[in-house]
């Protein structure tokens, strides 16, 4: 009897392995996986009814099982952990497909897909970061998409002592808005914000929309207009620079 059902099961379960290969709407890995499942759970209940009918007792087994049972949820716990997570994830919207996010080692990108264990993060250098869904719960996440696309952005900058700053927060708030995809409500501010070492420090700050063209490339655009201002402005950017000094000896 345990040997007709072991084959039973095994011929069912190729059966159900041909007919999943030639479904079109699954993946390679979802029919792998699929196919793997099924052949696992027809071999375990084509066991456990052979063992049955065989008239051997079952709970002898108990303490057995119970251990094998308990390092099985150890080493599924986090599997499990990314699976719930990612539940969690798709039910409350906080993260999906779509949307650009920034997590706490510095990857930027937007989200590409959402999986059981793991999300697929693309960066702008289409390099494929595979995050697992519990590091969306227990860490921090910066998501540029959720809620209101308006971001704001600032590029600091410093200016000789000659200027007037008054006539240089002017300049710097015109240069903002010359970039196309700087928004003009809320319009840029620019402040001073320290009297440096050898430079009049400022704050230039402007708003976007599109966070997911990029913010680097923003920021460029943005401080290669303030060059152009200063530039026809004549407004110096100082620099660090050293003066040598030779003294004669006139002892000699």
């Amino acid at each position: 009897a345990l040997s007709f059902l072991l084959y039973a099961a095994l011929f069912v379960s190729s059966l159900l392995e041909r007919r999943i290969r030639r479904t079109s709407g699954l993946t390679i890995s979802s029919k792998v996986l699929l196919s793997k499942t099924i052949r696992i759970v027809l071999v375990t209940f084509a066991l456990l009814i052979g063992v049955t009918s065989a008239g051997i007792d079952l709970s002898l087994l108990a303490v057995f099982s119970g251990a094998v049972g308990l390092g099985v949820g150890f080493g599924l716990q986090k599997v499990i952990s990314n699976l719930f997570s990612g539940m969690l994830l798709l039910m409350d919207k906080s993260i999906k497909p779509g949307d650009i996010i920034e997590l706490q080692n510095g990857v930027y990108g937007w989200v590409e897909h959402m999986g059981a264990r793991y999300t697929e993060i693309i960066t702008r250098e289409n390099k494929s970061y595979l995050v697992p869904n519990e590091d969306f719960i227990t860490h921090p996440v910066v998501n540029w998409s959720h809620g209101d696309t308006l971001v704001r952005l600032e590029t600091k900058f410093g200016v000789h002592y000659n200027s007037d700053p008054h006539h240089v927060k002017k300049i710097a708030e015109e240069a903002a808005q010359k970039p196309e995809r700087v928004v003009a409500d809320p319009k840029p501010q620019c402040h001073l914000v320290d009297f440096g070492d050898s430079s009049l420090n400022f704050v230039l700050r402007y708003w976007i929309k599109d966070a997911e063209k990029g913010v680097v490339n923003m920021r460029g655009a943005v401080m290669l207009a303030l060059w152009d201002a200063f530039k026809e402005n004549g407004i110096k950017i100082p620099y660090p620079h050293r003066e040598v000094f030779i003294h004669e000896d006139k002892a000699a």
